[in-house]
């Protein structure tokens, strides 16, 4: 695959990876599952189980793992054929991932200034 059609999939599957990171961890329908999560986080001593409450309250730790599933879909790579070209897809993902996150999150702010 030629290396510009390589970054056009790029940042089109970032936008699934934003989309569904943004909506786990902020968005009201899934509300009451991170309430679940922070009750049980709060009553545990656990240190794994506190991190794993804690993957569903954060859109980048959760978007590595919807990025991570989307490569494992899409068969992705960027740059090499092989697990490098996974590794570079996956970094760069939520690289891209994160920045619409971010201004996706500066727009959403402008109106209530």
């Amino acid at each position: 695959m030629p290396l510009s059609t390589q970054i056009i999939w790029l940042f089109v599957l970032a936008i699934p990876v934003a989309c569904v990171a943004w909506t786990v961890t902020h968005e009201e329908i899934f509300a009451d599952m991170r309430a679940y999560l922070k009750a049980i986080s709060d009553k545990s001593s656990s240190w794994f189980v506190k991190k794993i409450c804690y993957l569903f309250t954060c859109e980048y730790c959760f978007s590595f793992y919807v990025a991570a599933l989307l490569l494992i879909i899409t068969k992705y790579q960027l740059l090499f054929a092989d697990w490098k070209g996974y590794l570079i897809s996956e970094l760069s993902l939520i690289w891209v991932t994160n920045a619409y996150i971010s201004l996706y999150f500066f727009i959403k702010l402008i109106p209530k200034r």
